[in-house]
């Protein structure tokens, strides 16, 4: 290129990044008046917790580091002060709209396209030009326009929008603390699980008669119904016990957060007396049933995966199926076997570093349920 053409497409950056400043924010509450339907989806999922309002992230993420919030481009992502945020210079601010909204409408149909990265994906969202009404992207045909912005067709919103913040976190020491999607994997099937299709227009007046629009429920681990559809579980009978074959029916892994948990709870009982169990207190004495995150600094268990110098994780890929084998001495024709599996948001682990007071994330919840009887 010729040194006037790189000074025009300097000035022009430049240019950009100013209006970028100067963009007009729409707080959550402002896009209610519009989509009142997608609006109390969105409220009712885990987009919209915030630093302020999800226990168990603030703490980890204090706990972390109490002087910086890393955590900001994916968990405060519309802060006009997320460098700030991230290098320590500011705290988060309770007080500050664009902070409080936490994943937020505006800031999601505002992406303009994401950089891959080694240590994690970013959002770029798009410039938009002092004085002129925010340009809102989305999947529809034929959007509507508004008085509070204009409306866009963008193909990122089917293939690459999640992987902005939902694809992978490595440390900085090259340790794998969080990953949903291979590199070369898109967001198909994340919009197809995550964000169904449901009855009724994106819009409340609804002026184009659309029959259905994209769920932003997000439904989830914390949707009993939901994640009971994710997994599979057959039993046979050996010589010796029996074997649990337990199948992934998820494209992603079974265990992606690393606060999370998910294990099997096994009961053998004949004439309604238990006698046989795969662990007595703690579901983690059956390593294979228990499914999780470890992790270590310089050989120690930690809790809190910053520092973290190696890993160990028990875990089931998309779409895997293992079978877990199972010595149960003396088992009978007639004994029955009920095989349950669980999840916890927040795995014992967590609680060695910090202390929760909404029970949500330590008490069990029922994935899937399955009673046999021996033949």
């Amino acid at each position: 290129m010729h040194r006037r053409g790189k000074q025009i497409v300097s000035i022009y950056f430049s240019c950009l990044l100013t209006f970028a400043l100067s963009a007009p924010y729409i707080p959550n509450e402002k896009c209610k008046e519009c989509h009142e339907t997608i609006y109390r989806e969105y409220e009712h999922s885990a987009h919209a917790l915030s630093y302020f309002s999800d226990e168990l992230h603030h703490k980890v993420a204090d706990v972390s580091n109490p002087k910086t919030y890393a955590c900001a481009p994916c968990h405060m992502p519309a802060a006009g002060n997320r460098k700030a945020l991230v290098t320590g210079r500011e705290r988060p601010d309770p007080n500050d709209v664009r902070e409080r909204d936490g994943v937020s409408c505006f800031f999601c149909h505002t992406i303009a396209y994401v950089q891959k990265a080694h240590h994690f994906n970013r959002n770029i969202p798009a410039k938009q030009a002092k004085g002129y009404k925010p340009s809102l992207f989305g999947t529809l045909e034929n959007p509507d326009e508004s008085d509070k912005h204009s409306s866009l067709k963008s193909p990122i919103y089917l293939e690459n929008v999640c992987k902005g913040c939902h694809s992978h976190k490595i440390n900085e020491n090259n340790v794998t603390i969080f990953r949903a999607m291979k590199p070369d994997e898109n967001a198909l099937s994340c919009v197809r699980c995550h964000m169904p299709e449901v009855l009724g227009g994106a819009e409340k007046h609804n002026n184009r008669n659309r029959a259905t629009h994209h769920s932003h429920r997000f439904p989830g681990i914390r949707d009993p119904k939901f994640r009971s559809t994710g997994y599979a579980i057959a039993l046979k009978r050996t010589k010796d016990g029996i074997d649990v074959t337990l199948t992934n029916k998820m494209p992603h892994p079974m265990i992606i957060q690393p606060a999370r948990a998910k294990y099997l709870q096994i009961v053998v009982t004949r004439n309604g007396r238990v006698i046989w169990r795969n662990y007595r207190k703690d579901p983690s004495e059956d390593r294979q049933g228990y499914f999780v995150y470890r992790f270590f600094e310089g050989g120690h268990p930690i809790v809190i995966p910053t520092s973290a110098t190696s890993e160990k994780v028990n875990n089931l890929q998309g779409h895997e199926s293992r079978t877990l084998h199972y010595t149960v001495p003396g088992l009978k024709s007639g004994d029955n076997v009920s095989v349950t599996l669980f999840a916890r948001l927040a795995k014992e682990d967590c609680l060695k570093a910090i202390i929760l007071e909404d029970q949500t994330y330590t008490t069990p919840m029922l994935v899937k349920k399955v009673e046999w009887t021996v033949p």
